[in-house]
């Protein structure tokens, strides 16, 4: 299997959608939309505005989707060889082994940890609805897969053990604000890429990819960030969200390819494809991110 860099063939070309106005303008009507709501008289108007939206937001993933549309083609279209493929993504995926998480494991300061924290969690595209939007109308197999995997991020039933509220808070820990004002738009294309995916029934299969992908490489990074958190103070209960992921993830990785990956290329070999591309939209969002947190971080 090749081993350079999936990243080779990336082009930093001009984009209309990869700037700080539009993300944020993403990042505002995602918030609104997707947050419970009661009719209003003026729902006709709002519907325009959120055609509008739709279009752009279309336009925005379809960018991402060309920027990976060659790597992703390589891909395997069997189901075995689809996954040894995707697992490789650990090792040759866009952002991997980036140089910023053995910093922040070791030489990260307080307040640059903060930072750090306070951009990914006001990134955070909320990983359990991501899945529970994904998961409408799966072939039964991946729906019972993805159904495991929520329910783990809903603790199992218990309010204590629910991924998001460990989540807000370590925010409370760090006395961060994760203010959508207060983040780079890098940070907030990942979470406009996520949520765009999972939301859109014709991005279903790139969600399967990107939600997996994040299982899948996922465990080193929270080990990194939690061994940070640790090395400035912070006690077993305080890095919990990030102690979680570093074991649990790994797991739920290979839950997530055993039994949504395989069947769903079985059943469909094109689904493969649109995997591959989710999978390295997700990566590639990621990526931009550790080159924006480096370059904040170290001048």
């Amino acid at each position: 299997m090749a081993t350079r860099p999936l990243t080779e063939a990336r082009s930093d070309r001009a984009s209309q959608f990869l700037t700080d106005s539009f993300q944020r303008g993403l990042a505002h009507w995602n918030r609104e939309r997707l947050r419970p709501q009661f009719p209003t008289a003026d729902w006709q108007k709002l519907l325009d505005r959120d055609m509008r939206m739709e279009r752009l937001q279309g336009g925005f993933v379809e960018e991402l989707r060309a920027d990976v549309a060659e790597e992703a083609a390589a891909a395997p279209t069997d189901a075995e060889g689809f996954v040894a493929w995707f697992e490789h993504l650990k090792v040759i995926g866009p952002g991997q082994g980036d140089p910023l998480f053995p910093w922040l494991a070791e030489t990260a300061t307080r307040a640059q940890l903060r930072w750090f924290f306070e951009q990914e969690a006001a990134g955070e595209a909320g990983f359990d609805d991501l899945v529970a939007m994904t998961q409408v109308k799966l072939p039964v197999q991946a729906k019972l897969e993805l159904a495991r995997n929520y329910w783990d991020e809903m603790g199992r039933g218990n309010p204590k053990g629910m991924h998001g509220p460990m989540l807000d808070a370590l925010v409370e820990t760090m006395e961060v604000e994760p203010v959508i004002e207060n983040t780079v738009w890098e940070s907030l294309a990942l979470a406009n890429a996520m949520t765009a995916m999972a939301a859109n029934r014709r991005y279903a299969w790139h969600s399967v990819g990107a939600l997996g992908v994040i299982e899948l490489t996922a465990p080193g990074r929270s080990a990194a960030t939690a061994a940070g958190l640790r090395r400035i103070g912070l006690n077993d209960r305080e890095r919990r969200y990030f102690d979680l992921h570093a074991v649990l993830d790994v797991k739920h990785s290979e839950d997530w390819n055993r039994e949504a990956l395989i069947p769903l290329v079985r059943e469909d070999p094109r689904r493969a494809t649109a995997m591959a591309e989710g999978a390295l939209i997700r990566l590639r969002c990621g990526e931009r991110c550790f080159d924006r947190y480096r370059a904040e971080l170290w001048g």
